[in-house]
């Protein structure tokens, strides 16, 4: 390849695709191409847009996971060519760049790992093992965390949770299975940190961090490693786990983790053939300070962890006040499996107690001729939500689901017990409409609550699905480039917006988004660069 000359190039058109090959310019020309500059490796655009533009063809850019397809050719001609497309998911509102975070004088690293770990050939393996802590004279706090993981085996490591144990917890000694024969290996139930596939490092806000070293911080942590093994390869050793960064240099709050959503097994199931289908699961913190054994102050939530397994769609966890819908903490309403990452809130979200707390999981199961089930297994399924907080407390999840004896007699079976119930599912002919049903039984029968601490202790209580009341778009910016024609006309209920001064507090108050695209190149190409719905 002779390397191309660094070029600049003004202009793009802001166009829209009409099939899967055919490109038309929009009548609102929204989009606003910056610069253009190859060289004889990368070609990189850099262009503005609205957050949400009144064109229709237009996706709005928000915090969900965002599909940014990208084509190049061989010459200037503007086409899609199937063999030079490719689709990456990406956050584009991250709300912390790590470049403008600080780092810690006298940093301390400190590997938590599995070390020669052969892999079983088993589809999907959970591996424990129980790790100490580093040992301080005195507090210290871990500000950052990544995944370690070994070259050739990323594709087989699903995701990586480090949980805190009780400090009265006798714990087992050796690798096993995490949810075996050995109950002793699925102890330790807070979630201190986590990784799951397609994520990188994460770095906590500048003020908070995990405390290590006092009398009733952690001393130990369970590693857990969900491998999944899909080609049944035989004799693969693995030595994967989590860095983590600490220092000496204290932060303004401690820092926990709450696990809400689902419980996963052994109620969970989500009919085949199913267009869409929506599982619940509620917690209510009315209980949080009698089991803490200290009252709970309020909690703010400043991010968050989405994990459902390869059916998810999408995720939200909304809160409710005294009966009152207050607010969608985190969403992701184009969800992707391969891209899970710890995610910052643009700002805290105060939990008070008592607040209901409730996770809606969507999926779509066109492709699946059988039951799915609440499982381990990447084919089984899953509905969290991982909310980190401060400051700590010692409850580590809160967790619903359907009484499902009465969700079984919605369906016509009778049963007389929760494995019953389970198994009547498989009784059950499939249609449009009996998904319909099995969804309307499971968010209006009763929920189960279950509560625990980082001492194991459980505490049961039930509850009610409350309405989950859409949060209105925000208004749309007319474009200043270009003439809205009368089919894209702005849909009934938007308005215009004013422009609204770039912010340099965090993305909230962003009209117009700077964008980067990083393209691979040869000799001189065309480009397009779009973002895709979830499932598109």
């Amino acid at each position: 390849m002779t390397p191309a000359a660094s070029r600049t190039s003004p202009g793009g058109k802001d166009q829209h695709l009409v099939d899967e090959n055919t490109l038309e310019k929009d009548g609102s020309q929204d989009a606003e191409l910056l610069g253009l500059t190859e060289d004889a490796v990368y070609t990189t655009m850099r262009f503005s847009r609205p957050f949400r533009s009144c064109d229709p063809h237009d996706q709005d850019i928000t915090s969900d996971t965002m599909r940014v397809l990208a084509a190049y050719g061989l010459d200037d001609t503007v086409k899609l060519d199937r063999e030079r497309t490719f689709v990456k998911s990406i956050f584009l509102l991250q709300v912390f760049h790590p470049d403008d975070l600080d780092v810690p004088e006298n940093t301390i690293i400190h590997d938590l790992e599995i070390t020669d770990f052969l892999i079983p050939e088993d589809d999907t393996t959970y591996a424990c093992t129980f790790l100490p802590l580093p040992i301080v004279s005195k507090k210290h706090h871990i500000y950052k965390f990544e995944p370690k993981l070994m070259d050739h085996n990323e594709t087989m490591v699903h995701h990586i949770l480090l949980y805190a144990c009780g400090n009265a917890s006798a714990l087992p000694t050796g690798i096993s299975d995490c949810y075996g024969a050995d109950p002793a290996f699925s102890l330790c139930s807070q979630v201190v940190v986590g990784w799951a596939i397609g994520g990188t490092s994460y770095q906590f806000p500048d003020d908070v961090g995990i405390s290590i070293g006092m009398p009733l911080d952690p001393q130990w942590v369970r590693l857990e490693i969900h491998y999944s093994n899909f080609h049944n390869l035989a004799g693969v050793y693995d030595s994967s786990g989590v860095r983590m960064y600490y220092s000496a240099q204290l932060r303004k709050h401690d820092m926990g983790v709450l696990q809400l959503g689902f419980l996963t097994f052994p109620i969970h199931f989500i009919p085949p053939g199913a267009e869409s289908f929506l599982s619940y699961g509620l917690c209510k913190t009315e209980k949080f300070e009698e089991m803490n054994g200290a009252p709970v102050p309020d909690i703010q939530v400043f991010g968050y962890l989405l994990h459902t397994h390869l059916a998810g769609r999408a995720l939200q966890a909304v809160q409710y006040r005294n009966g009152t819908q207050l607010r969608t903490i985190c969403k992701d309403d184009s969800y992707d499996f391969n891209l899970q990452e710890t995610r910052d809130l643009p700002h805290p979200v105060e939990i008070k107690p008592g607040d209901e707390l409730l996770v809606e999981c969507h999926y779509q199961t066109l492709d699946r001729d059988s039951l799915t089930f609440g499982g381990p297994s990447t084919i089984n399924e899953m509905c969290l939500i991982f909310l980190f907080y401060y400051p700590r407390n010692n409850i580590s999840s809160c967790m619903g689901y359907p009484d499902i004896i009465s969700v079984a007699h919605e369906l016509g079976e009778e049963v007389s017990d929760s494995m019953e119930g389970m198994m009547a599912m498989n009784n059950v002919e499939w249609t449009p409409e009996s998904i319909r049903t099995a969804e309307k039984a499971c968010k209006e029968v009763q929920q189960m609550v279950i509560i625990k601490t980082i001492d194991e202790m459980v505490e049961n209580t039930t509850g009610w699905i409350p309405e989950i009341i859409p949060t209105p778009r925000g208004p749309c910016l007319e474009s200043s480039g270009g003439k809205v024609e009368p089919q894209d006309e702005t849909p009934a209920g938007f308005r215009a917006a004013v422009p609204t001064p770039l912010s340099a507090s965090g993305t909230a108050a962003l009209s117009h988004l700077p964008l980067a695209a990083l393209l691979l190149g040869q000799g001189a190409f065309s480009w397009l660069l779009a973002t895709l719905q979830a499932g598109a």
